[in-house]
């Protein structure tokens, strides 16, 4: 079911995500990360799936504390850089719904497939399935607290009116993106695709990219983002590996989460 109605907007409980970016490295570090606080909900986002790494990811997924949900977000490695219905039709009878709405702690959380935001020219009824729906949720009423968007694609690297690249979305679609979920409230963009850490914050809207915990294309270490949201804000950093390893989150965090 793309849209859940499990849980009404105005009763905003904090709750902390975990973001990671290719899961298929999680075997290694999911038992010895020393993180103190348990999440309520994984997302990685945009994981790069080939046919021979599916048996393994789901093994290393295994270790995951069952009590968490694991919400994937699909990717270009997922879907293709051009996603046909047969690529979508694929994935989601594999890993779920490829865009899709769900709540934690009061909060709305959106699910995109930016695929079909970056080349739908082989399934455009996807895309205008996908386009309805999301119209449908910026316009709920009575508005949620927070709204935050997940996709694997980011709008923009740096800056909202930076250069069309492989790694960002076309500044046509990104701008309507943007005045979208802006007026629709919405408070972050949590991506992957880029493989380092990157991103900015414009008119109220964080876009925040995450680097990967596997496969680093920049000087940032293999690492995950942590996001904590309470009733007044959301909070993100980036941890590497070895810092969850050696002492878990930040003092300041376990404290909101306590709170």
């Amino acid at each position: 079911q793309r849209d859940s109605q499990s849980q009404r907007a105005e009763d905003v409980n904090i709750f902390r995500l975990l973001l990671s970016f290719s899961p298929v490295s999680q075997r290694h570090w999911i038992n010895t990360c020393h993180v103190d606080n348990r999440f309520s909900v994984i997302l990685p986002l945009g994981t790069p799936f080939r046919e021979g790494q599916e048996k393994d990811l789901k093994a290393a997924l295994k270790g995951t504390d069952p009590s968490i949900p694991l919400v994937f977000v699909s990717g270009n490695h997922d879907l293709g850089n051009t996603p046909t219905p047969s690529t979508v039709e694929q994935y989601c009878r594999e890993w779920g719904d490829d865009y899709f709405s769900f709540w934690v702690g009061g909060v709305l959380c959106l699910v995109l497939n930016s695929q079909l935001f970056f080349d739908a020219s082989a399934c455009p009824e996807l895309r205008e399935a996908q386009e309805a729906w999301l119209e449908a949720q910026l316009s709920r009423e009575p508005k949620p607290k927070h709204i935050l968007i997940f996709q694997h694609i980011p709008l923009y690297l740096k800056s909202p009116d930076e250069e069309d690249d492989y790694f960002n979305l076309q500044r046509t679609v990104r701008q309507n993106l943007l005045d979208r979920f802006k007026k629709a409230g919405v408070k972050a963009v949590f991506s992957g695709h880029y493989h380092r850490n990157a991103g900015g914050c414009h008119g109220g809207l964080d876009m925040v990219v995450s680097s990967a915990i596997g496969c680093q294309l920049g000087e940032d270490t293999h690492g995950v983002r942590v996001v904590v949201v309470t009733a007044d804000s959301v909070i993100h950093r980036y941890y590497s590996l070895e810092q969850l390893r050696a002492r878990g989150l930040d003092e300041d965090l376990k404290k909101l989460l306590q709170a």
